[in-house]
């Protein structure tokens, strides 16, 4: 029977199974594949908060979803077109996010009666006529994959590893993707096991070869390649995107990018990242707490590197009185916080925007700093990039805020030309005549930046108030006041410096829809689908949280009514109101998941009546 091939625009795959059936890693190679042949991709890996919850669990569950297309996309997709589940648990966990009429693909040979009651199914659903509105595609993917690995040589424990490439090779055929790319990856991980790349390579030809024999599937589906601006491309997750970033700050400065850091999920793979790039300027440090990861960075900024750290939710809070002593030196000093679930240790891998409040007041007496927020997973390369500029330009600390979604998740990156860069310009100061730790630069406020061994400009630092200009220690009542408001005036200025705020959608109008952080995709989407209906719908997504641009105040004033979506309680806000006295409402979800565009949409015809 010939294939019967239907074009697409936008296709939404999910992978699901438990924490050891290798769904992260199917998932990447079909987003990868999707990437190469020219589609415009979002991803959204979902991990198990348990390190290693009981097999076949509902808390085990691992999850993967790939949206791909022939145009911009900027979510990972809301709902699914195809779902594979590779046992009941992943099936009940992610059901809900499965079209009507979707696709489902299910191992049978994992609905046993063990499996059922460790999903919590009172019935198989498979046989009880619950899955009648999608289209079921019942496989024994695990006895298919061990047929056709039975002359490997494998054990049987080793071959079942490999089913999660036969549901991928299910995966290629039903959307025209080609094998090549998946078997070179393979070939090239597995060099020096021949037997286990073999094996998944057959285990790949083999779900393919499935579909071509059975017929299971009358018809596959095709999307055509995105049109989208000329370059080279590449995929790239949030935390690389923020390793990247600071690679290129260490190559455009001139100076050594120090790293100090303490391994926590979500933020651990910018530490790993880093540590491959000794050769362009970068230094990286495994230390043995947040507070030590913290303070061998301000060392670092104060011997003359670019000192970084990185961390989530509760390791700032551990590194807050550090942060405060960089702002008490005012020595440049880059903070990345990849937000997670909270309070305390929370839901480890979930997403959340919970620490923007913290961020922002979170230290004791008046202790200013500059806020920036990511957008996307590609722009976590440009908000890293741009923290490091306003922290040396400034001589201050400078938080930095990405989200469990931007640091997982991928999409294709367009690679900038070093040439392209801002300059990042560091001048250190040499010249010991009329040299004064505190003497500052009249447009930045910033102090000089004076490195140890240069003679004439030693000095000492600290966190005892230090007086203005000399940085002698001072306990003076009206110095005190002349520090905290000229630490309070810098910051303010780097306002002045902000690109103009742009504006998405009119500059007037019924709603203004105010975001930041990882939000910007499903929100820039659903404004895209209320534009299309002829709604007064606009929106400015935050990339700077503090200090708030100065033009915020205008544009706010020209709408009737302002909306803030966030992924937490309501906390920008908190500082929205506070700024302007408008009457901001807030729409809120904390549910370890990121906005769906659909519930954005209904959201925004409901503020401006239907």
């Amino acid at each position: 029977m010939s294939k019967n091939v239907q074009t697409l625009d936008e296709v939404t795959v999910m992978f699901a199974g438990d924490s050891g059936d290798g769904m992260q890693l199917v998932g990447t190679e079909m987003a990868n594949t999707s990437a190469i042949v020219g589609n415009d991709i979002g991803t959204f890996p979902d991990f198990p908060a348990e390190i290693r919850a009981p097999q076949g669990t509902l808390a085990g569950v691992s999850g993967y979803q790939l949206h791909f297309g022939n145009y911009d996309l900027h979510t990972p997709g809301d709902e699914c077109d195809t779902l594979v589940a590779m046992n009941p648990a992943a099936l009940k966990t992610n059901l809900k996010k499965l079209k009507s009429n979707g696709i489902l693909i299910v191992d049978t040979a994992n609905f046993q009666a063990r499996d059922l009651l460790l999903a919590k199914y009172a019935s198989n659903p498979l046989e009880d006529y619950s899955l009648e509105k999608y289209q079921l595609f019942p496989v024994n993917i695990t006895g298919l994959t061990r047929e056709a690995l039975k002359e490997t040589g494998l054990d049987t424990k080793s071959i079942d590893k490999c089913k999660n490439f036969f549901s991928l090779g299910i995966i290629f055929w039903l959307y025209n993707r080609p094998l090549n790319y998946t078997i070179n990856i393979l070939e090239t991980k597995f060099a020096k096991k021949p037997q286990i790349a073999k094996a998944n390579i057959l285990a790949l030809k083999g779900g393919y070869a499935y579909c071509e024999a059975t017929e299971a599937f009358r018809v596959s589906f095709d999307v055509k390649p995105a049109k989208l601006t000329p370059g080279t491309y590449r995929s790239i997750t949030g935390n690389t995107a923020t390793a990247l970033g600071l690679v290129a700050a260490a190559v455009k400065s001139g100076k050594e990018v120090f790293l100090g850091s303490y391994p926590i999920t979500p933020a651990s793979e910018i530490l790993h990242e880093l540590s491959k790039f000794k050769n362009y300027g970068v230094k990286t440090f495994q230390a043995e707490d947040e507070i030590a990861a913290i303070c061998s960075a301000i060392g670092a900024s104060f011997a003359g590197k670019i000192g970084v750290t990185t961390t989530s939710g509760p390791g700032l809070a551990l590194k807050t009185e550090a942060v405060g002593l960089a702002i008490a030196t005012e020595l440049p000093l880059v903070v990345v916080d990849v937000q997670r679930a909270g309070p305390s240790t929370g839901l480890p891998t979930k997403t959340e925007q919970s620490d923007l409040l913290f961020a922002v007041y979170g230290r004791n007496a008046d202790s200013p700093l500059p806020v920036i927020a990511a957008s996307s997973p590609s722009d976590c390369f440009n908000a890293v990039y741009e923290a490091v500029q306003i922290a040396v330009k400034f001589m201050t600390p400078v938080i930095c805020l990405t989200d469990g979604y931007l640091a997982n998740g991928s999409e294709p990156w367009k690679i900038p030309k070093v040439e392209e860069l801002k300059p990042i310009e560091i001048n250190f100061r040499t010249e010991p005549e009329g040299f004064f730790p505190y003497q500052r630069n009249p447009e930045t406020l910033a102090r000089d930046w004076a490195i140890p061994g240069n003679p004439g400009t030693e000095h000492r630092i600290g966190g005892i108030e230090r007086e203005n200009i000399t940085g002698n220690i001072s306990y003076d009542s009206d110095n005190h006041q002349v520090m905290t408001n000229l630490r309070f005036e810098k910051i303010e200025k780097v306002a002045s410096f902000y690109p103009k705020t742009e504006i998405f959608g009119k500059e007037k109008g019924e709603l203004l829809v105010i975001s930041w952080g990882g939000t910007y995709g499903s929100i820039h989407t659903a404004m895209e689908k209320c534009l299309k209906k002829g709604l007064s719908v606009s929106h400015v997504h935050l990339r700077y949280i503090n200090p708030l641009p100065n033009d915020l105040a205008g544009i706010i004033k020209n709408f009737r009514q302002v909306l803030v979506p966030e992924l937490n309680n309501g906390q920008l806000i908190k500082v929205i109101r506070d700024k302007y006295l408008v009457d901001a409402k807030g729409f809120n979800k904390v549910k370890g998941l990121p906005f769906t565009s659909g519930e954005l949409e209904a959201k925004f015809i409901e503020m401006i009546g239907g």
